[in-house]
This record gives C-alpha cells, sequence and structure tokens, in this order.
C-alpha cells in the first residue's frame, strides 16, 4: 500500500484539490492507499480502495509539529506491519516532511518551492517575498534537508522540476501535471454569461495581487460596462477591497467560495484571466480551460504547454498591462476566437491533463520508487 501524507485535506486550497481529484480517479486495480490527513473541516467522503487516517490537527505551526510527531510513529508502525511500502508527501508544508524517518521509501510531490514561491527563480524578481530573510533561510534549509532524504520527487511543471534541481537534488524527477477532473468541470452552454473576466485563486503577493487590481483599473478605463468577478481570499483581502472599491460597479469580490460552486462561475464566464507570477500548475486556470474559457496570462515557464498562445490562449510578458488589457478585450468582441480557443482547451485538458489520465502515471511513479 502507498500512504500519502498531508494535513489540510478537507481545505479549499491547490493540493486539496488536487488529491480529491487524483483519488477520486484512482484506476481500476490501483494498489491500496492509506491517505493520513488532519480532521479540521472534516467531512464525509470516501474514495474506492482508499483509507482514510485521521490524526486530530488544527491550523498552527506548533500544532504541524505535533502532528507531523504523531504521524510519524503511525507510519513506522504502518511500514513494521508491512501494511505500506512507501510515503507519498506532498509539500507545503514542510513540517511533515521533516519527521518521516529514512529508512521507509519516500516519494516527494513539490507542488512549489520556496525558491519560487519568494519569487527567486527568475532573474527579476517580480514581487517582494512575505518572509523574511531569517525566516526564508530556514524554510529553505528545511527544503534541502528533505531532498537529501527523499527517493523521487514528482514536480508540477518543467519549471518546477528546475527548481528542484536548483537546490541539488540528485535523484530522479518526474514531471506530472495537475489535471482537471473533465467530469466535474462539463460546461453548460444554457448557462448566461454575466462575467466578462473571470479571476480566481489565492489573492496575495505572488499570485499577482498587485497586478491584478492594476488589470482591473485599466480594464475599466479600455472598456467601461466590463464586468470584472475575482473569486478567492487571501493576505492581501483588505487591501485589494480598498483598492477596487471605486470600481465597484464593475467589480465583484466574492471571497472565499466552496469548491463545488466554482463550475458556476466559469460558466458565467467569458474569459479568464490571472496576473499570477508564481504557481505549481494553477488548478484554476486548468479547471477554466475545462469550461470552455480562454486564458490570459503572464508569459512564465509553469504556464508552458497549458496556455498555448494564440491556440488555447494568449500570453503577454510579465506587467506589460497594455498587452494583456488588449488582449482581454479583443477576446470580448470576438466571441468566435474566443470559443474557438475555448474548444481547443477543452480539448487539452481531455487529452493530457485530465485526472483519469494522470491518476495512474502517479501510482506507476509512487508505487515502486527508484533508489538515490
Amino acid at each position: 500500500m502507498i500512504a500519502i501524507v498531508y494535513p489540510q485535506f478537507y481545505g479549499v486550497g491547490g493540493i486539496a484539490r488536487y488529491l480529491d481529484s487524483y483519488l477520486a480517479n484512482l484506476p481500476e486495480g490501483h494498489p491500496g492507499i492509506i491517505l493520513i490527513t488532519g480532521d479540521e473541516h472534516r467531512d464525509a467522503r470516501s474514495y474506492p480502495g482508499v483509507r482514510i487516517i485521521h490524526v486530530p490537527f488544527r491550523s498552527s505551526r506548533l500544532n504541524l509539529f505535533s502532528w507531523g510527531w504523531a504521524v510519524r510513529k503511525l507510519l513506522l508502525d504502518l511500514h513494521r506491519a508491512g501494511t505500506i511500502s512507501c510515503v507519498n508527501f506532498h509539500w507545503p508544508p514542510l513540517i511533515p516532511g521533516l519527521m518521516l524517518p529514512k529508512s521507509i521509501p519516500l516519494v516527494l510531490t513539490a507542488h512549489t518551492t520556496y525558491l519560487g514561491m519568494s519569487g527567486q527563480f527568475y532573474p527579476t524578481r517580480h514581487f517582494d517575498s512575505q518572509w523574511s530573510a531569517r525566516s526564508l533561510a530556514v524554510k529553505m534549509w528545511m527544503e534541502r534537508r528533505i531532498f537529501r532524504q527523499v527517493d523521487k520527487v514528482i514536480a508540477l511543471t518543467e519549471q518546477g522540476r528546475q527548481e528542484v534541481l536548483r537546490y541539488g537534488f540528485q535523484g530522479p524527477v518526474d514531471v506530472i501535471p495537475n489535471g482537471a477532473d473533465v467530469r466535474k468541470f462539463e460546461p453548460d452552454a444554457s448557462q448566461a454569461k454575466d462575467i466578462d473576466v473571470l479571476f480566481c485563486g489565492r489573492i496575495e503577493r505572488r499570485k499577482g495581487s498587485g497586478a491584478m487590481v492594476e488589470l482591473c483599473r485599466q480594464l475599466v478605463t479600455a472598456k467601461p460596462d466590463i464586468r470584472i468577478c475575482i473569486v478567492g481570499y487571501g493576505d492581501d483581502d483588505a487591501w485589494v477591497g480598498e483598492q477596487l472599491a471605486p470600481l465597484k460597479a464593475n467589480v465583484t469580490l466574492t471571497g472565499k467560495v466552496p469548491f463545488e460552486r466554482m463550475v458556476g462561475y466559469y460558466n458565467r464566464s467569458h474569459v479568464y484571466a490571472s496576473g499570477s507570477y508564481y504557481e505549481g500548475l494553477p488548478g484554476t486556470c486548468l479547471e477554466a480551460m475545462a469550461m470552455h474559457l480562454p486564458a490570459v496570462v503572464w508569459d512564465f515557464l509553469f504556464y508552458r504547454g497549458l496556455v498555448v498562445d494564440g491556440e488555447t490562449g494568449l500570453l503577454a510578458a510579465p506587467n506589460d498591462y497594455a498587452t494583456m488589457v488588449r488582449h482581454i478585450v479583443g477576446l470580448l468582441a470576438d466571441p468566435q476566437r474566443a470559443a474557438a480557443m475555448g474548444l481547443r482547451g477543452r480539448a487539452l485538458l481531455e487529452n493530457d491533463y485530465a485526472w483519469s489520465g494522470l491518476a495512474r502515471q502517479l501510482i506507476d511513479a509512487t508505487a515502486v520508487p527508484e533508489a538515490a
């Protein structure tokens, strides 16, 4: 059996959505899986061939230490009993990974790294780190320590692979992308579209909260009747709300929205846009494309292969607001072109990013880890 370790499975964050989609699409005959997670915000879920073990958890750094220590003991017991053959843990957060013993085969799924989240991956710094220099140094030390323990790393993109290699990791790195459950994200052509531009995701610096505000200002200037919806929450909630208050006739901020309601927002929208500077592989972009929305984003490596310029969406150089605005307004003025991009995006999702296929790749990558 494979043990999957992640403390916040019942949250609305990207890793929680990733794991839910993965487990819901496991192939027939898959190895048994034990999901070890916390009980915070727990709801009733079950997946064929998956056993869920809850270790009490509350969101705090101190509790993450105690949770990781309890999980360490549980994993040792399961491994000694022959119940599990390997562990697949997901970060961030880092602390549970530090607790895992080197005696058990470990596969790390690195959704992001602190090298990327601090804005240091690209030569041009597009955002300031939210952490102090000392805090960041500790976090990156923890990452390097964990990299020395693991047998294999799974990255979501080529950028993710390059980030891992920058830490000096010498073992195998598989690139297996995030995906979208195309069975859940099925467009409804009868739905009235009353949103021109949809932004969704975490509202924080590295996700482009400042860029999003500037894009909204310029979009309203370029198209005074434009209807923009921002779905999400995060550290910059209050600041974004204050900055966009003068545009309340054009811009709606929903705050946190349950995962199951996202289909409705995608159905109501014409264009998906993002000013994000750093992602693993953004689930909201995948979901939007599955729902026939063309994507307009900055040209970063983590979008490579997904947002194909002129085919499934449009790219603009980072912080080239004029081009981004021109792309968005142009798609709104040319619904046939936007629809064609949306259809190509859906086809790409079905072929390369559907969870039904990705789940098999992940099982193959974690069931028989290679030696470091």
